[in-house]
């Protein structure tokens, strides 16, 4: 009887299990070691408040996730930015945010744009979005490290290829800063507000 009853709380755990599941060691009592996969259950609202990527997918056909950007998109081209895609924003999103960086600069990780209210209707940015600090949808630019606002392309020193990540987030609002604000004035605003993101990763060496 003890057995069945461990093994019937078990199974009750798994079945309240929600959308989002984390597994943990569900041990009989008395045993050594012996021990069944059970499922934990775990908010969603909870997991996407975290940041996690969920349904929200960013694509580029500027290059393949962990391939070469071409030198159009780069300070030795015409330094434009990609074209961007995505889908899957989640529902009860007000806005999106855009923030690209190079981790692997000398000085410590380099951002090269931000930009902010894009409208969670949109589904994509096109190439080349221009350096105004707030553009025709309504959305905002910030200074990126170039001292400049708007996108600044892969620029790294000579040696091992850099990485370079957009990292797209969905918001539950609009964020009140004004245009031309930095990264850290980004980031401050959008903590607790972020609902789910995706990113993309490029390389460029020179």
């Amino acid at each position: 009887m003890r057995k069945n009853r461990w093994v019937l709380r078990c199974a009750l755990l798994t079945l309240t299990g929600v959308a989002l599941l984390n597994v943990f060691s569900c041990k009989r009592p008395g045993s050594a070691g012996e021990s069944v996969s059970v499922v934990e259950a775990k908010s969603s609202h909870d997991e996407m408040r975290g940041g996690n990527a969920m349904s929200l997918a960013l694509t580029t056909t500027a290059f393949t996730n962990g391939g070469a950007i071409a030198k159009k998109y780069t300070c030795d081209g015409a330094d434009l930015s990609p074209a961007l895609n995505w889908s899957g924003v989640p529902a009860g999103a007000q806005s999106l945010a855009l923030i690209t960086d190079d981790p692997d600069a000398p000085m410590g990780t380099w951002t090269h744009w931000i930009i902010w209210n894009i409208p969670a209707s949109a589904t994509a940015l096109p190439e080349g979005v221009p350096a105004s600090d707030v553009l025709d949808n309504g959305a905002r630019q910030g200074r990126n490290d170039f001292r400049r606002i708007g996108y600044g392309g892969p620029c790294p020193p000579p040696g091992r290829p850099h990485r370079y990540f957009f990292r797209l987030y969905a918001l539950d609002t609009r964020l009140d800063l004004k245009a031309g604000s930095a990264r850290s004035q980004l980031e401050a605003a959008m903590k607790s507000h972020v609902l789910s993101q995706a990113e993309l990763m490029g390389t460029y060496g020179r």
